[in-house]
């Protein structure tokens, strides 16, 4: 039986920093992950549940999100107050 490897969206490659270049599968109760950009490749056990969803850009908080305040923003008409 072929082994079905699916690439999984947004997720950045550990090792070398590129986007969607992870794929995925899972076999004989093991799942595995590699880039196919660098030779990063990881295997995990599927009885491990604590691990969760993997970490994408769509699912992540950044830090900068976290602190920003939210400030109104005024906009000028650059004809009446620019001056020549």
């Amino acid at each position: 039986m072929a082994v079905i490897k699916r690439f999984i969206a947004g997720v950045i490659c550990p090792r070398c920093a590129e986007m969607d270049r992870i794929r995925a599968w899972e076999q004989n109760g093991i799942r595995y992950r590699e880039c196919v950009s660098c030779d990063f490749f990881e295997q995990l056990a599927i009885e491990d549940e604590a691990l969760g969803e993997l970490t994408t850009r769509v699912n992540q908080v950044r830090d900068e999100q976290k602190q920003q305040d939210v400030q109104p923003v005024r906009i000028l008409d650059l004809g009446k107050t620019h001056k020549p």
